[in-house]
Order: C-alpha cells, then structure tokens, then sequence
C-alpha cells in the first residue's frame, strides 16, 4: 500500500511542479506588486511542494523492496527539479529569497506574524489533504475487500448453482431409468403371464391326450381279452 500512496503524493507534487515551473518567466515579465505577489505564491506553493516531498521519503521507507529504487530515483529528481526551479526564481526576482534580511521599521514584526499564520494555515491543511488521503486509502481498502468478498460469494453461489444443475440431471437420469425399468418390468410381466397361460394349456392339452390314449389302450385291452 505504500508505493500506491506514493503515486497519490507523487500526482500532488506533479501538480504543484507544474504551477510552480510557469512562475519565474510570469516573475520575469512582471514589476512591483506583481512580482512580490509571485515570490510570495512561489514560496508558498514550494513549501507545499517539500512537505510533499517530505511524505514521499515516509512512504519510501516504508515500501516493498522491490519498488524502493524507482521512488528513491523519483524522489532525487524531484528534488533537483524544485532546486533548480528555485535558482531560476532568483534570477527572474533579485529580492527573492532577501526581503527578511531588508527589515522596515515598524513592520519587522508584523510581517513575521503574517508570515507565522499563514504557515499554520498551511500546515493545517496539508493535515487535513494527508488525513483525507488517509481516509481515501481506507475507504479503497474497504471497498476492495467488499468487493473481493462479493466476487468470492458470487464464485461460491454459481459452483452451488452449478452443483444443484448437475444434481438434477442425475436425478432425471435415474427418474428416466426407473421409468424404463418399470416398462421393462411390465413387459415381462406381460410375458410371465403369457407364458403361464401357455403352460396351463399345455398342461390340459397333454391330459386329454393321456386320457385318450388310456381310453384307446382300455378299448384295445378289452376287445383283445374280453371279446
């Protein structure tokens, strides 16, 4: 988790580089009020721009081994960028950078102050962007194992589906088994009957065939012995 809020930090800072590389030709071009207006929003936003930084160093140190040497080397040229960004602002506004060495009388500790609240208004809110990434990160990380849960117990219902339907064609196939074993059994009921019928004829038949030989027999018996 920690190389993602790194890139989270990492698109902060890009959007910070990116307002904070137009200012020294806006300084250059620019006089008087202006151009103290721009020094003053290029220290502020260069502030934002290390306590970036800064959170992107707790983030390296914390991250898997194997992403550590690509943001270390982002990290290095990021710093180098703002440095070399800085240089150019002094160049483009000779004051910047000296206006706390140039105290005016009766405003020396004004300026301070100024200066002292706006850094706490700053600090708060790099709290609170750090607190609300925090809350983003937890919230993806819920979302994420809802999700994974979700896609678990929906694998889980379609194998049961899946068990169910096979299930039912078995018990179909035995449905249509015993429904063929049952005509199979009727049939050779039928034919038992049959069967059993043929053999009482049968039996009949061969005992009137007995009996006329025996009356034929006696005939013969008697015409021969008493005649």
């Amino acid at each position: 988790m920690s190389s993602e809020e790194f890139e989270k930090l990492h698109d902060v800072y890009r959007s910070l580089y990116d307002e904070l590389r137009l200012m020294p030709d806006r300084a250059l071009r620019s006089h008087g009020e202006e151009r103290k207006r721009l020094v003053r929003s290029f220290d502020e936003r260069k502030g934002e721009a290390e306590e970036v930084l800064q959170g992107m160093e707790e983030e390296l140190r914390s991250a898997p081994s194997s992403h550590r040497n690509a943001m270390s080397t982002k990290l290095r040229m990021y710093r180098r960028d703002l440095g070399k960004l800085e240089r150019e602002m002094k160049n483009s506004a000779p004051g910047f950078g000296s206006s706390s060495s140039q105290p005016v009388e009766g405003s020396h500790h004004g300026i301070y102050s100024s200066q002292n609240q706006h850094s706490t208004h700053l600090q708060s809110q790099r709290a609170l962007l750090l607190q609300g990434t925090e809350s983003l990160n937890n919230a993806s990380q819920s979302i994420e194992r809802s999700q994974r849960i979700a896609n678990e117990t929906e694998q889980i219902g379609t194998d049961i589906i899946e068990e169910l339907g096979e299930q039912r064609e078995q018990l179909d196939r035995t449905r249509n088994r015993l429904v063929n074993t049952g005509e199979n059994l009727s049939r050779s009921r039928k034919i038992l009957r049959a069967m059993a019928r043929r053999l009482v004829t049968n039996k009949l038949l061969l005992g009137v065939i007995i009996l006329m030989e025996l009356a034929i027999l006696g005939a013969v018996v008697y015409l021969k012995f008493f005649r």
